[in-house]
């Protein structure tokens, strides 16, 4: 029975036009995703949206809160946690790179699900965040007024944060993986992962226009969805799920993030014998062969 690997179509033609020198590779977007956990009397359970159908780029498949590093998210922000330059030797970049991956992450999970990992003060995080109070006095505001002016850039994540009094809580968050989109693909992104456990008080939901659904599920439920063929992801995703699935609890999970492996993941692609082989190193399950004629196996 066939896995939920997504695989778009059209590799199969571009990685032929690159190898021919007909193609070349955009540069990567920067990135960051979080798999936020919250304990379950089964076990943590990871919180997961559905790209809409629609979407020209994984359309259907299954993923975490995340998105695209803004160029104004490497600018000074109120910071809890390991300093920066921690980040930047745990991410392998530079400290302005770090900082605007981070906070990438903290912004993109409250974007895209309405949770914020993020304090008043550097041993506080903040309690349920919604509702219709004020961003700060006389501004007439609220939260979800804050959170569409974030997705649409009206407003810098560093304003949004002083305007609020807050401080990102970058020690809630662990680096677990890297993945860098493929050459062949026309929309490439180099991002990290992260994992975070839920705050105490808060909730997620659907806050995204790119997904028609979310799910909070356990890592093994997932997986078993993803090897039915009824659950479509993208390999960082099936793979990291199935990393997550050993730890006993939220806790347990991001305090193990410390010891993971940074190396970024990049596909590679090569011709045997008439048959197209593509290979994530070290990722062996999704290795796909494809006929010079079309299709896979």
């Amino acid at each position: 029975m066939p896995d939920g690997q997504w695989y778009p179509p059209e590799w199969p033609e571009r990685i032929r036009a690159l190898a021919a020198g007909e193609f070349v590779p955009v540069v990567p977007k920067q990135a960051a995703t979080v798999m936020l956990l919250r304990d379950t009397p089964d076990g943590p359970a990871v919180h997961m949206l559905r790209r809409r159908a629609s979407m020209a780029f994984a359309g259907g498949a299954y993923a975490y809160p995340g998105g695209g590093v803004d160029a104004r998210d490497s600018r000074p922000v109120g910071w809890a946690g390991p300093p920066v330059a921690e980040w930047a030797h745990r991410l392998g970049t530079d400290e302005a790179t770090a900082q605007a991956v981070v906070c990438a992450a903290v912004r993109e999970t409250f974007e895209e699900s309405g949770v914020l990992l993020a304090g008043l003060t550097a041993d506080t995080v903040l309690g349920a965040v919604g509702g219709d109070e004020v961003s700060a006095p006389g501004d007439g505001g609220g939260w979800e007024a804050d959170r569409q002016a974030l997705v649409d850039r009206e407003l810098a994540f560093a304003d949004f944060l002083e305007r609020r009094g807050l401080v990102l809580r970058s020690d809630l968050l662990g680096a677990w993986a890297r993945w860098i989109t493929p050459e062949f693909e026309s929309r490439r992104y180099d991002t990290w992962f992260f994992v975070a456990a839920l705050p105490e008080g808060q909730q997620t939901r659907n806050a995204s226009t790119e997904a028609d659904r979310t799910v909070w599920i356990r890592p093994a439920e997932a997986a078993a969805g993803y090897d039915r063929g009824e659950l479509l992801m993208m390999p960082p995703t099936i793979s990291t799920l199935r990393d997550l699935g050993p730890y006993e609890s939220a806790a347990k999970a991001v305090a193990a993030a410390d010891g993971r492996d940074l190396a970024p993941v990049l596909a590679t692609a090569r011709w045997e014998n008439g048959t197209l082989v593509l290979s994530w190193p070290g990722h062996e399950e999704f290795t796909k062969h494809i006929p010079a004629s079309g299709g896979t196996r």
